[in-house]
């Protein structure tokens, strides 16, 4: 049996999808494994914000394409980039075990976020982490800044912007994390939805691949996830809008936080909440989560985020 897996071309991506085919191929039935490698919309337009090219989404659009015109037989997707509804025909029965959530500060001026002076530039896509910088540290100045992970260190390096941050999980994966100078705590920085965490999606109906992906699933972490992903969905939360959610297993509970804030920064609305450790459970407490966020939250606060856009 040969597998085709639809990625992204990035490094981060091409480790990813060698890391799923490196596990599919310890199956005794999976005799072949091969990568689609795609370029994405969302890989080819560096020099624009997100929401103004469409959102994340784009990051998976051209896999899911492939795998539908059979040119793929499955698509390796950092969840994080995975929109909470799926293209019609697509379902994500399988998540691997899941990275460190956390983000990672870099800078080569400062060791800290609290010795960076006013006026200081950090340069992120993320409204997600600019929203919860400012919040803290309102005097800073944060710029797009877009590109792998090699490209956003060397405009670091060239003194670009005064610092930046990115998912650990990705440094870990790539082995980068000389670059760290940091790792922030999740009540610091609370994490993006899905972050660390690498999916697999295939055609509803391909009872095949379904099989063979039941077999790499790591349930814990797609309850965790999927849990995020359904307080991200009660919310309509898109990359327009600051939205962290973290949830994780404590025992036999599992324990959610989540946040949705301004663009400034200037009012963030926390939550949290405990259920019982199920995937049913994780969802409707995902949910609940994001209802309770919303009810808080007056019209015009998610009108204002929509009109000025971002991403997580």
């Amino acid at each position: 049996m040969n597998i085709r897996i639809a990625t992204r071309k990035s490094e981060l991506a091409l480790w990813q999808a060698n890391h799923v085919a490196a596990v599919l191929t310890k199956l005794p039935e999976i005799k072949n494994v091969t990568l689609v490698p795609l370029s994405t919309k969302g890989d080819q337009i560096l020099d624009t914000s997100l929401q103004k090219i469409g959102g994340k989404g784009l990051f998976i659009k051209e896999l899911e394409v492939a795998m539908h015109d059979n040119i793929a037989d499955i698509a390796v997707h950092s969840m994080k980039d995975v929109p909470t509804y799926l293209p019609e025909g697509t379902i994500l029965p399988c998540m691997l075990p899941r990275e460190d959530v956390r983000d990672a500060f870099i800078s080569v001026k400062y060791d800290d976020l609290s010795e960076m002076p006013e006026g200081s530039v950090v340069g992120t896509a993320s409204l997600r982490r600019q929203s919860q910088l400012l919040a803290r540290y309102p005097g800073l100045k944060c710029v797009n800044f877009r590109g792998n992970v090699q490209s956003r260190i060397r405009k670091l390096q060239e003194d670009v912007v005064d610092c930046t941050l990115l998912a650990i999980a990705g440094l870990n994966r790539m082995d980068m994390t000389e670059h760290a100078t940091k790792v922030l705590d999740v009540d610091v920085m609370l994490p993006a939805v899905a972050q660390g965490a690498i999916g697999i999606t295939c055609r509803s109906g391909d009872d095949k691949q379904i099989a063979y992906l039941d077999k790499l699933n790591h349930e814990e972490t797609r309850i965790a996830v999927e849990c995020e992903r359904s307080f991200l969905a009660a919310l309509d939360g898109s990359c327009r809008t600051p939205i962290a959610g973290y949830a994780r297993k404590d025992g036999e509970k599992l324990k959610f936080n989540g946040l949705i804030a301004s663009l400034d920064g200037s009012e963030v609305l926390e939550t949290s909440c405990e259920a019982n450790w199920s995937f049913t459970d994780g969802i409707a407490a995902g949910k609940d989560a994001g209802e309770e966020l919303k009810k808080q939250a007056p019209a015009e606060f998610f009108a204002n985020l929509i009109e000025h856009g971002g991403n997580w």
